[in-house]
């Protein structure tokens, strides 16, 4: 059985896979994008894409997507698709997802994340928003008047519009969570993080467990180098269940209810998919204790810095 299949349920009811394509792509050969991303569709039997206007593959994701429901293959009803708000668009969000709607040929995404909880001067070039101003010696210019939560306010109204089935959150601490919640009185559908058994924080994982916020778990094979692939418990269960390492991790994150977001470009291993494991509950926690004992966080960028998040430093 594929993993591809497993489901969790939001707090607005919608059932969202717990396996996602990321969309991340780091190269200029938007044809082997493209080619990926129809594997994950067609082959692979991805039901979830996880994409932002930041990433810069919205328009080759909206090509491909106008292929496969003109082709007959796919139905959009049978897609969850999800985009997130960059902090150059913190004030204007409308901007942003109005922008991914139309480079995405859809009328509606099924989510729509805050991308990080930060917020940065408005600057236009030649080619629109600057994704990250910099001043002269390097520096992010953040926007000093700016409010990290006034995004997620104005994506709840966009939500109202139609053009969200969903709202959430992406970076946010428990810290964040708990001033969301309290000055909306709407809890995020979703919080997407660093999360893998190099980091599982376990605190979030349980605050969240406890509000109904679905994680997600982004880079959990680690990112570049897919460094977690060579955890010495991850080898061991994978022997142990004749799988490859990385079902493991992809399984540990399922059987917690994490929805988990890999990305690849390797055409041939994207078709073979993920399978699914049943991890036995003290596994899991083996691998959670594992984390505990021995952190990490990989993906750290510097607009990151600050925000209050463990092993960052």
């Amino acid at each position: 059985m594929s993993a591809s299949t497993t489901t969790t349920t939001l707090n607005t009811g919608a059932k969202i896979p717990l396996l996602g394509f990321g969309t991340v792509f780091e190269g200029d050969d938007y044809n082997l994008f493209k080619e990926s991303l129809r594997a994950a569709l067609l082959v692979a039997n991805y039901k979830m894409i996880d994409t932002a206007w930041y990433y810069g593959t919205e328009k080759s994701i909206g090509e491909v997507l106008e292929e496969v429901f003109n082709e007959g293959k796919i139905k959009r009803d049978d897609l969850f698709i999800t985009t997130k708000v960059w902090p150059c668009f913190w004030n204007d969000p409308e901007t942003s997802l109005d922008t991914s709607l139309k480079d995405l040929k859809l009328d509606y995404v099924n989510l729509v994340l805050q991308h990080w909880p930060r917020c940065f001067k408005k600057v236009e070039d030649e080619n629109g928003r600057v994704p990250v101003p910099r001043d002269e010696k390097g520096n992010i210019q953040f926007d000093e008047d700016g409010d990290y939560l006034t995004t997620y306010k104005k994506l709840l109204k966009l939500k109202e519009q139609g053009k969200a089935k969903a709202v959430g959150v992406s970076n946010y601490t428990i810290a964040m969570l708990d001033r969301a919640i309290e000055e909306t009185g709407v809890i995020p559908a979703v919080n997407q993080v660093e999360m893998h058994p190099h980091l599982p924080q376990v605190d979030l994982y349980n605050y969240c467990k406890e509000k109904g916020i679905v994680l997600e778990a982004f880079s959990p094979l680690g990112s570049s180098g897919a460094p977690n692939l060579k955890i010495p418990l991850v080898l061991e269960l994978a022997k142990k269940y004749d799988t490859q390492p990385a079902n493991i991790i992809i399984n540990w994150c399922i059987s917690k209810k994490i929805v988990v977001l890999p990305r690849s470009t390797n055409i041939e291993r994207i078709k073979k998919g993920y399978d699914l494991v049943e991890l036995t509950p003290e596994e899991v926690e083996s691998l959670d204790k594992f984390g505990e004992q021995s952190p990490h966080r990989f993906v750290r960028d510097d607009w990151g810095k600050g925000l209050g998040w463990d092993h960052w430093d």
